[in-house]
């Protein structure tokens, strides 16, 4: 069985399914063409070669990881693999975690009925709406 040479360049959308950052390669280019994914504060496109050392910008949600790019691959393998591909930035690590911090703070407050209201609580509703207090 022959070992395939080192790869020097691979294409970014393979090598982002391969790091496991999307589950399909089809999904990787369209994050690409949506600007999503910067290649050292760049927009780019699909087809683009990055190469070890670069540095990505993946935006998924409200999340932004910052990773530099430590191996290439065009094989998809298991987690722990991909993980080795990449290695996040310390400040990415941070502003996620304060970010997922704001999103608890936020969570925490709400809280959501576990029935419609009552016969009472509508009462009380529609008084609060007659006085004004509501917040349309």
């Amino acid at each position: 069985m022959e070992s395939r040479p080192k790869q020097e360049k691979l294409r970014v959308d393979r090598w982002l399914w391969a790091a496991r950052f999307f589950k399909t390669r089809s999904l990787a280019k369209s994050a690409i063409e949506n600007g999503k994914i910067e290649l050292n504060g760049n927009r780019i496109k699909a087809s683009k070669e990055i190469a070890q050392g670069d540095l990505l910008s993946v935006r998924r949600g409200d999340t932004v990881q910052v990773v530099t790019v430590l191996a290439l691959t065009d094989k998809r393998g298991s987690a722990t693999i991909a993980q080795g591909l990449y290695e996040e930035t310390e400040q990415s690590i941070l502003e996620r975690a304060i970010v997922t911090e704001k999103k608890k703070i936020i969570r925490a407050g709400y809280s959501s009925p576990k029935s419609k209201p009552s016969k009472k609580d509508r009462r009380k509703i529609a008084e609060l709406q007659m006085n004004g207090d509501t917040y349309n």
